[in-house]
C-alpha cells in the first residue's frame, strides 16, 4: 500500500517514545509528514536536551517524503500546542492521520485510516476515524468497523471539513449541561452522567484539547468510525496520559480485516458497543462530584507540570 494520506505527528520531550512511534510511521512511508512539537518548559533544564532529541526525528526521514514542521520555541502546554498544531495541520492538508508520541499503531492502522478517509470524505455525518477500540478483539460484528458517538483520539484521522467545527472553548457547554442534552445521545444514563463530569472538568479547567474535540464532534451530531479490533497501543508511562489510562496503557493490537474491507450496510450509532464501553469503564464508577474532584486532582497537577 502506498500511503498518500498525510501523517501528523505530535512530539515533545519523550524521545524514548517518539522514536518507537516514528519507526512505525517510517514503515508506512507516508508521502507527507507534518511534525508538531511543543517547546521546553521554563525552569526544566532537561527539557532543552530532550526536546532537541525528539526533534532530531526529522533527520531520520530517509524515504521520499515532504516534511513540514511546526516547532514552538516556547512551551504552550498540551492544550494549546495540540490545538494550534492541528489548526496548522488542517490549514496545510485536507485530511490527515494523527498520532501522538506515545500512540504506537499496528501496521494495518494506516491503511485502515486511509481507506476510511476516502470512503467517507464527503459524508458530513462522519467526523473522525478512531484507531482505538477499548474492547480489543471482543466487538462481535461481521463488518470491518462500526460507528459510535464515543470518541477516542489515541491514533485517529479526520478531515479539514470536520476540524472546522472544533470549539476549544466549549462555548455552549453550560447551557447544554443545564438542559441535559447529553441524554439525547446515549441510551445509558450512567454514560451520559460520566461524560457530563468529564465535560464539566474540561470546561472549568481549560486544560485539555481532546475533550473539547469530543464535545465538538458530539454536538455537531458527528459519528466516529471504530475498528472491529484495537489498532493502537498507548505506550506512555509518564505524562498526562498516564493519569487517565484506567489500565489502558500497553493494550494489545490486532490486524484489521482489510482484504477485503467489509462495510456496514447502514450508518448508525452502535449502542451495543457503547453499552459495553459503559459496563467496562463507567458502570461501577462513583458519579459524585466529590469523587470526581479527588480523581482529577493528581491529573491536574500532572498536566500543569507538562
Amino acid at each position: 500500500m502506498t500511503l498518500t494520506t498525510p501523517v501528523a505527528f505530535h512530539i515533545f520531550n519523550r524521545p524514548q517514545f517518539s522514536n518507537q512511534v516514528f519507526a512505525a510511521i517510517a514503515q508506512a512511508r507516508p508521502q507527507k509528514l507534518l511534525i508538531i512539537a511543543d517547546g521546553p518548559r521554563v525552569g526544566v533544564p532537561d527539557d532543552i536536551k530532550l526536546c532537541k532529541q525528539a526533534r532530531a526525528i526529522v533527520e531520520q526521514v530517509d524515504w521520499d517524503c515532504q516534511v513540514l514542521t511546526h516547532f514552538s520555541e516556547t512551551n504552550l502546554g498540551v492544550r494549546l500546542c495540540n490545538a494550534k498544531g492541528l489548526d496548522w495541520v488542517f490549514s496545510e492538508v485536507e485530511e490527515a492521520i494523527v498520532l501522538e508520541d506515545d500512540c504506537l499503531p499496528n501496521a494495518s492502522f494506516f491503511q485502515f485510516c486511509q481507506s476510511m478517509l476516502e470512503q467517507y470524505r464527503h459524508d458530513q455525518r462522519i467526523m473522525s476515524i478512531s484507531g482505538s477500540n477499548f474492547l480489543l478483539d471482543a466487538l462481535s460484528i461481521p463488518e470491518t468497523y462500526t460507528f459510535s458517538r464515543f470518541f477516542v483520539f489515541w491514533g485517529w484521522a479526520s478531515w479539514q471539513r470536520a476540524w472546522r467545527q472544533y470549539n476549544l472553548e466549549m462555548t455552549h457547554w453550560p447551557q447544554y449541561h443545564q438542559q441535559q442534552q447529553l441524554s439525547a445521545f446515549f441510551a445509558q444514563k450512567g454514560l451520559s452522567n460520566w461524560l457530563t463530569q468529564l465535560f464539566d472538568w474540561a470546561y472549568e479547567n481549560q486544560l485539555a484539547w481532546d475533550l473539547p474535540w469530543f464535545y465538538s464532534c458530539l454536538f455537531n451530531h458527528g459519528l466516529t468510525i471504530i475498528p472491529e479490533v484495537n489498532l493502537i497501543s498507548n505506550i506512555g508511562v509518564e505524562g498526562t496520559h498516564a493519569q487517565q489510562n484506567q489500565g489502558l496503557n500497553h493494550l494489545p493490537t490486532f490486524e484489521a480485516t482489510l482484504d477485503p474491507i467489509i462495510h456496514p450496510d447502514m450508518i448508525f450509532q452502535n449502542q451495543l458497543f457503547e453499552q459495553a464501553i459503559y459496563q467496562k469503564f463507567a458502570a461501577n464508577t462513583p458519579t459524585s462530584k466529590q469523587h470526581f474532584a479527588r480523581k482529577m486532582k493528581s491529573k491536574l497537577k500532572r498536566i500543569l507540570s507538562s
